[in-house]
């Protein structure tokens, strides 16, 4: 069996269609469906559905998606672990975290790390919610940074890993000076500035107070992934944006972004740290003990 077959069927589990997904896995269509057809035959069953659109797993490949994800992890942990023991250098410790985090709290939060008596390198890779928990999930990262909320679950098999908390942060509503005016007709008429569905904070606000606000939420007259974006079309006048407040609290305090409504309409969120239940590197071992020790 090639680990490429994982990756390949771990692909098409995620888009439901053979030209997408052999789009992405960089692959003409007939080559990519010779290796889905090879992974099958070594594990001697049908893994897809071909006649259902889109494309739909079947008993035996439900059951075996955690597995190929789980192997593909500890295939890429153990290349990297034995790598790091090999070389005589300081141990690289990945992290994935969401654009929020890394713009304005990672900084800060390593620092204080540091200052605890964290020596190391850090690779920290920023995108979508979506993107890094991905990174988690195919073991390209020892960590996820991201926000969470208790009533919205991210896609990590609680039986594989676990978190620790790191800071409590809040999506305050926001807007610039120039759009305020009386709360009923900020309520009944303000634009929204939308998160797009690769976004983990999107995915909280639609999941908390999305029924709510049914009219701002399902049209946006802006829409974006990144919270980053929204502040800045938010600081422009464009409209009122769910914000975090490790993001803007420096803006509130100037004056540059008001608050858009009473503290009923934020949204109480939680900024944690993901990791696999394996055992990690030691340098990672320690940023985790550290973390745990800040947080409590």
């Amino acid at each position: 069996m090639e680990l490429i077959w994982l990756e390949d069927y771990l692909e098409l589990c995620r888009t439901g269609n053979f030209s997408r997904a052999a789009e992405v896995r960089n692959l003409t269509q007939p080559a990519f469906s010779r290796r889905i057809r090879a992974l099958e035959k070594w594990a001697g069953v049908t893994l897809f559905d071909r006649a259902a659109q889109p494309v739909q797993l079947t008993a035996a490949g439900r059951e075996f998606q955690p597995l190929a994800a789980m192997l593909i992890r500890r295939i890429a942990d153990a290349r990297a672990h034995i790598r790091e023991v090999a070389a005589a250098e300081v141990a690289t410790i990945r992290i994935a975290a969401t654009h929020a985090l890394s713009l304005i709290f990672f900084p800060g939060w390593l620092k204080r790390l540091e200052a605890d008596g964290l020596i190391c390198c850090v690779h920290l890779a920023s995108d979508t919610l979506n993107a890094v928990e991905t990174l988690l999930l195919d073991g390209r990262a020892h960590f996820l940074l991201c926000h969470v909320h208790d009533e919205i679950p991210l896609r990590l098999p609680t039986t594989e890993f676990e978190s620790t908390l790191v800071a409590k942060d809040r999506l305050i509503p926001c807007v610039a000076p120039s759009l305020m005016a009386t709360q009923a007709a900020l309520l009944a008429e303000a634009p929204l500035l939308a998160y797009g569905s690769g976004s983990g904070l999107g995915r909280i606000l639609r999941g908390v107070i999305g029924a709510r606000l049914p009219r701002l939420l399902t049209a946006p007259v802006l829409t974006a992934d990144l919270a980053g974006s929204l502040r800045a079309l938010c600081l422009d006048g464009r409209g009122v944006a769910w914000l975090p407040a490790t993001l803007v609290e420096d803006d509130l305090i100037s004056g540059r972004l008001l608050p858009f409504a009473d503290a009923s309409w934020e949204v109480p969120i939680e900024v944690q740290l993901f990791r696999p239940q394996m055992r990690l590197t030691p340098k990672a071992e320690e940023m985790w003990r550290l973390a745990q020790r800040r947080g409590s």
